[in-house]
């Protein structure tokens, strides 16, 4: 039996339900706090919302580690950072807060490395997460949290320097799983 049989839906404990149900609540209020960066940027009640989206991500992945993993779970969790990355970076931009370059470039990282790993996955192969993936995460998530603090406001090189410090993290966070799945592939023999 495979390893992915054994993984469940949506888990059996209380701890896996509660960390899918914050990933399903991440995902539904990313357009919520997209909605309140394109009415109000800085905006403290805005800027707090987005720190509570962050938090409930490490709270997520706490209660994760204490269930057996998901698959709803491991494929949301994901997904809702992302989605809150570029839903709301793409705001920003909106808003003048941004620049395209940055955010353009994440975008294309983020849904070309989705692609990626969902292409070799539909194909047995597993690519898992990388440390620098949470940390590419994070940082992304202390640039938006920046771009969004009213006391930054006036200093916005604060932000778009971490932006572009995110975009550092994403594109050797994305170059590492690159070079995973040639590596597995060349081990697996597999094309």
């Amino acid at each position: 039996m495979n390893a992915t049989a054994d993984v469940s839906l949506i888990g059996e404990s209380r701890w896996a339900r509660a960390a899918n149900a914050l990933t399903v609540f991440r995902f539904a209020m990313a357009p919520v706090l997209a909605v309140l960066v394109a009415a109000q940027n800085p905006w403290w009640l805005t800027f707090w919302i987005g720190w509570g989206l962050g938090a409930t991500d490490v709270i997520d992945g706490s209660l994760a580690r204490r269930a057996t993993p998901t698959r709803l779970g491991a494929f949301l969790d994901p997904l809702a950072d992302k989605v809150v990355v570029l839903l709301v970076g793409f705001t920003l931009v909106g808003v003048g807060r941004f620049p395209l370059l940055p955010m353009a470039i994440i975008a294309v990282r983020e849904v070309g490395i989705m692609a990626y790993r969902s292409y070799w996955t539909r194909r047995g192969l597993a690519i898992p997460a990388r440390r620098s993936a949470k940390y590419k995460t994070l940082v992304q998530g202390v640039a938006l949290a920046a771009a969004l603090c009213p006391p930054l406001d006036p200093h916005p090189w604060v932000a778009d320097g971490l932006l572009w410090l995110a975009v550092g993290f994403t594109l050797v966070s994305g170059a590492q799983y690159v070079l995973d799945g040639h590596d597995t592939l060349r081990t697996t023999g597999q094309r």
